[in-house]
């Protein structure tokens, strides 16, 4: 749409598309909206939208995933999480737990983190572990803390949704939803997310191509919810020297495809303590829109993923080497 378009310019797009028997969802940026026109197999032409009021150009978007294309959608997206915007030229740091382990923990960690400049607070209430012996998270009751947690320190909470049957709770205790990489292509599961109208976190599956990862991010779009972080948190290679390996590549190639801003988690992406420093400072470089890092005041005793947290002492040093890199690529922390 032109700049000058109006709502009701807007309004009769939309109109008109559905008219047609097509799908229209429009997305706002910071200068324009954009109005993605799906459902079309071909027999609809430009000219029905083009002389439409308010109408600047019509595209052919040419890539499988339509929504979250850079040719759709020219600007950057720039996302609110609870009042705190993830794209643009502020880098996001997200921080914290990976479970909600008790109140104490969890509000201790929040607190340490805050006041050491994290935007967002992450921890898991529900957790996917690969053996089933291993500690699933507290469910409701971790939502709760998380709420309290958020409560006691001001930051807006990311966490995970493991299944359709969850959707709906977990969306009225989270500001954003993660969607992990074990459910990356969950598609019920992306629908859903993107009905629940919160912010979704998209982990990248741990095979998964970049093609692929923008079509999961597609799924949320389409159910009309424009509002989704990317996240690269590594992929399994033949590497035995980290968990994953952190494909950083594909920050900027998400950058010259899509509009979504994206995270990296180079907690999950390393497993291993000693390498998240090193690899949130190249994920600032490479030009990643924010970093998730896990922070345990007390890692010996996690319940979950302790080897890769960092104490409140490390997330400092973490923080401080951060600054200067974000600065260099203009970047603001």
């Amino acid at each position: 749409m032109d700049r000058t378009a109006r709502e009701s310019d807007v309004a009769g797009v939309v109109a008109a598309a559905e008219k047609l028997g097509l799908k229209a969802h429009p997305i706002p940026g910071a200068q324009r909206t954009a109005i993605g026109i799906t459902g079309n197999k071909g027999a609809v032409g430009p000219a029905a939208f083009e002389n439409l009021p308010g109408v600047l150009e019509v595209i052919r978007v040419s890539h499988p995933y339509k929504l979250v294309s850079r040719e759709f959608h020219p600007e950057d997206t720039i996302v609110s999480i609870g009042g705190v915007p993830v794209g643009g030229t502020r880098l996001v740091v997200m921080a914290g737990p990976c479970a909600v382990e008790s109140l104490e923990q969890t509000v201790t960690i929040a607190k340490a983190v805050k006041d050491l400049g994290a935007h967002l607070l992450r921890g898991g209430a529900y957790k996917p572990r690969t053996s089933p012996y291993s500690f699933q998270g507290l469910g409701e009751d971790g939502l709760r803390i998380l709420a309290e947690a958020r409560d006691a320190t001001g930051l807006p909470v990311v966490t995970e949704v493991l299944d359709t049957a969850t959707v709906d709770l977990v969306a009225r205790y989270a500001d954003c939803l993660q969607i992990g990489a074990r459910n990356m292509q969950n598609f019920e599961l992306l629908k859903l997310a993107g009905r629940s109208g919160k912010p979704v976190l998209l982990k990248r599956g741990m095979s998964a191509t970049l093609e692929e990862f923008l079509l999961a991010a597609e799924y949320v779009l389409a159910e009309g919810n424009p509002n989704v972080v990317l996240c690269e948190r590594g992929v399994r290679t033949f590497n035995d020297f980290t968990r994953n390996t952190l494909d950083l590549a594909v920050v900027p190639a998400v950058e010259r495809l899509s509009h979504l801003p994206i995270l990296v988690d180079p907690s999950h992406g390393t497993g291993r303590r000693d390498k998240v420093l090193p690899m949130s400072l190249a994920s600032v470089a490479a030009g990643a829109d924010g970093i998730a890092i896990e922070v345990h005041h007390r890692p010996a005793e996690a319940l979950s993923d302790g080897p890769q947290a960092l104490t409140p002492e490390l997330f400092a040093d973490l923080m401080a080497k951060v600054r200067p890199v974000a600065a260099a690529v203009g970047r603001m922390l």
